[in-house]
């Protein structure tokens, strides 16, 4: 099966063996048999799927790895993806802006942020994770705080920052690939995708 990934290790997270989660869980677990690359993508064979139909039925599941198996990076300035979802956002002056509730990777990583309740902003707002805007990140006390650049909590998760920012992870791409151990999408069910992010460099 083609895998589409979403990891940072896709040796170690489909290494023969490797017993993954999956989303929704009622599929899964499955057991990887193989891997290789060829053409540039990801080829991987499960114990549980022995034909085309079986493969078939799984195309647009997530497969996910338990969060307990992480270890806590040694860069402070690195973070795994569900480390970020859960964290209160404030600005530097101190204005609250909401909770981080996914991490998206679209070529630049994006902070999903929903609105706080007393806000007038409306629906999820994007936020560049990158070090110009995210100025400090601290998981032990849930808080992260952003010096964003003019109108860019006025942007909410419309349809036009739908384009922008790309489609949600975890839709199958039209060849029938099924989405892989991924590094975005936080939390999932209690079990979180693999890999982790820091603060890059605005790309422009």
């Amino acid at each position: 099966m083609a895998v589409e990934i979403r990891t940072d290790d896709p040796g170690q997270r489909f290494a023969a063996g490797t017993v993954l989660g999956t989303d929704p869980p009622e599929v899964g677990p499955l057991t990887v048999v193989s891997s290789r690359w060829h053409s540039g993508r990801l080829l991987v064979s499960f114990a549980e799927i022995a034909d085309r139909t079986q493969a078939e039925s799984l195309r647009g599941v997530w497969l996910t790895v338990d969060a307990a198996q992480f270890a806590a990076t040694e860069d402070p300035d690195e973070f795994h993806d569900q480390e970020l979802v859960g964290l209160t956002v404030v600005t530097t002056v101190g204005d609250a802006v909401g909770v981080v509730t996914d991490v998206r990777h679209h070529g630049q990583d994006l902070l999903v942020i929903e609105p706080a309740a007393d806000s007038q902003r409306h629906g999820e707002v994007l936020i560049p994770f990158v070090a110009a805007i995210v100025v400090d990140v601290d998981v032990a006390a849930g808080r992260m705080v952003i010096d964003p650049p003019p109108g860019l909590l006025e942007l909410s998760g419309g349809p036009d920052m739908a384009r922008a920012g790309g489609t949600a992870p975890g839709t199958a791409p039209a060849g029938g690939s099924v989405p892989g151990t991924a590094n975005v999408g936080g939390s999932r069910g209690g079990d979180v995708p693999g890999g982790s992010t820091r603060p890059g460099r605005d790309r422009g």
